[in-house]
């Protein structure tokens, strides 16, 4: 009797009543062996799918932002001896230095420690002398190999991505323990389930497979031990498990800024997995608000504020032309794109600049069906949180990370990109497996259970499998992956653009004069289509300009020059540009033509003496008549 009335107070009624179903003692489903409950067995298959899934991205070169961060990073070129300027200046300072212009980004980025991780990488690979630093900046590799030192950081990248889907692999072992010790700790086959899922995820290929992205990686993996310390202090109480979770929390924000997140998931974590009252969840988050504080306060030192420097081009503004209510409708139907690459991967895209998305109004019936699908996971946030405590996390999770990618706070530069789903995607890989393993739990008999989980479970592997493989290979280098992703979005300007710009560069190799040719007039191709799209597209005239003025049509690239004039005539070496058409009309006896091109040169540069002293020389010889 005694031992009965001692044990009553434990039947509490309210848990009851709210079915907190991952509270409950451990149970073992019939359909899974029991090995797979264990942590090792499950990590070691997750680091197994890891590795077979991105191993053939170690045959990669460079791509995309690659050459930006690494191959023309002067500080990452140095080894450690370049992090004290990584640490004190702004992520891409290197890169518009050499280019002599200031970032054209809206508030800087300050992203040191995946650049901390490539200075170290080129420390043990081999540093560049200080004497040849300048020359192998300002020569990053490209079709044509000149150098030994170009030659060692293409080879030096494939190494670079071997340690990428090193970190990607400790990253996702991690967020296994995450959710294994926080999120689901009576579930673990549910916690193994999602990171399986979010391991072999197609959407994440731009993360692994372009280097440059292990911000990315990092930013989650230090998110997920944040997570790990911050609980195992409340539970433990050892001021070493609180101090390892501020250090945690602030190589996050080192990493990228969603860390910033933290504030509003944490709380939310104690609450729901610790039973926290609102007011103590808060209060136990006030050391993690401080190194928020302190972060800002070295990034705001470190880069510009968020209102100087902006570049309101199309370049780095995607909604630069959207008119009246298009940029609010257009950011709201593409936030639902994400949502659609994570349920139906295909077809992937590096690029998601203008016109690849076309701007909408309120009209179209996406905006609606966006708005409509967000509100009802604001709704079901609300409800989940007493009713189903993973789900409203894995929804928070999922919300919080897209308010920072999808333009409703502050322009990103792109209309979108995958890898900016990369941390939203944890939220939806936990509900996706949540929802498959409680589904199979109202099946029966067990033999149907089996077979409907083996075969979406199989279903899934292979088809991810599959495009996530086939994928890596198209990262493989920059023409490889804007030859591939022109045709997925083939009315992206600046993909076209870029796709122009490498058959440039590709003609620049050929030593045959027909193949030279052809890829100039390939080049032609992409750049009428680029300007097709975005008419005021300066550096594709120029290009075409240049393009003309090899094949010997003077006349052409006079056209692209006149254009460029009239849209911006401060633009850098349109006088030389100018000066050498000139000489081609020249030299084909085109005197009066000539004439026009070096007039265009003296007006932007008033102090051109070639070309006052040409102008001049086409008086006095009488080859122009005399104004």
């Amino acid at each position: 009797m005694d031992n009965n009335a001692d044990n009553k107070p434990v039947e509490i009624t309210k848990p009851e009543k709210e079915i907190v179903i991952e509270s409950e003692p451990v149970k073992r489903n019939a359909i899974f062996p029991p090995w797979l409950y264990e942590f090792k067995i499950q990590a070691i298959i997750i680091a197994v799918l890891a590795f077979v899934f991105y191993c053939n991205t170690f045959q990669n070169e460079f791509a995309f932002d690659d050459n930006m961060v690494i191959l023309r990073n002067e500080y990452v070129l140095q080894g450690v001896a370049g992090i004290s300027d990584i640490l004190t200046k702004d992520s891409y300072d290197s890169y518009f230095k050499q280019n002599l212009s200031d970032n054209p980004l809206g508030g800087g980025r300050y992203r040191p420690l995946s650049i901390i991780t490539f200075a170290i990488e080129q420390q043990f690979l081999g540093t560049v002398p200080p004497d040849r630093l300048d020359s192998v900046v300002h020569s990053a590799p490209s079709f044509k190999m000149q150098s030994s030192y170009e030659k060692k950081l293409q080879h030096d990248m494939h190494i670079r991505h071997v340690f990428n889907v090193l970190w990607f692999t400790l990253s996702v072992i991690v967020l296994l323990y995450f959710l294994r010790h926080v999120l689901l700790k009576n579930n673990p086959v549910t916690a193994f389930l999602a990171v399986v899922l979010f391991t072999i995820h197609p959407i994440h290929t731009e993360v692994v497979a372009n280097v440059k992205s292990r911000d990315e990686i990092l930013s989650l993996l230090f998110i997920c031990l944040t997570f790990i310390f911050a609980f195992r202090y409340r539970e433990y109480q050892k001021k070493w498990l609180l101090g390892a979770a501020l250090v945690c929390y602030f190589l996050a924000f080192l990493s990228k800024e969603y860390a910033i997140t933290l504030l509003l998931l944490l709380p939310l974590a104690f609450n729901l997995f610790n039973n926290y009252p609102v007011k103590k969840s808060l209060i136990a988050t006030l050391p993690y608000l401080a190194i928020a504080t302190v972060y800002i306060f070295i990034r705001f030192l470190v880069v510009h504020p968020l209102d100087q420097n902006i570049d309101n081009t199309i370049q780095n503004n995607s909604y630069a032309y959207a008119a009246g209510a298009e940029k609010m409708a257009t950011k709201i139907a593409t936030s639902l794109n994400y949502l659609k690459l994570l349920v139906f991967p295909h077809p992937l895209s590096s690029d998601y600049s203008y016109n690849a998305i076309p701007y909408k109004d309120f009209s179209h019936p996406l905006v609606w069906l966006s708005i409509i699908i967000h509100l009802s996971l604001i709704v079901l946030l609300v409800y989940f949180i007493r009713k189903r405590r993973v789900l409203s996390f894995a929804i928070a999770f999922y919300l919080s990370n897209l308010l920072l990618v999808n333009n409703f706070l502050f322009n990103i530069g792109a209309t979108m990109g995958e890898r900016l789903i990369y941390h939203s995607s944890v939220g939806f890989a936990i509900a996706f497996a949540y929802l498959l393993y409680y589904g199979l739990e109202m099946i029966k008999p067990v033999l149907i259970k089996k077979i409907v989980f083996s075969a979406v479970m199989i279903a899934t592997i292979v088809l991810c499998g599959f495009k996530t493989i086939k994928r890596n290979a198209e990262w493989k280098n920059n023409f490889t992956l804007i030859t591939q992703d022109v045709k997925v979005v083939p009315n992206s300007f600046l993909m076209n653009g870029n796709l122009a710009i490498n058959y440039m560069n590709k003609a620049d190799a050929d030593t045959n004069e027909n193949a030279n040719k052809e890829d100039l007039q390939k080049a032609l191709e992409f750049f009428n289509k680029a300007i097709s799209v975005n008419d005021v597209f300066i550096q594709g005239y120029f290009y075409r300009g240049l393009i003309y003025f090899r094949l010997n049509q003077p006349d052409s690239a006079l056209l692209n020059l006149d254009r460029i004039m009239k849209i911006n005539p401060d633009f850098p070496d349109l006088a030389s540009n100018y000066f050498n058409i000139g000489v081609l009309f020249y030299k084909s006896k085109q005197y009066s033509k000539a004439l026009y091109a070096w007039k265009a040169v003296v007006k932007i540069n008033p102090g051109h003496m070639k070309a006052q002293n040409a102008i001049n020389y086409l008086y006095n010889a009488n080859l122009v008549p005399k104004q």
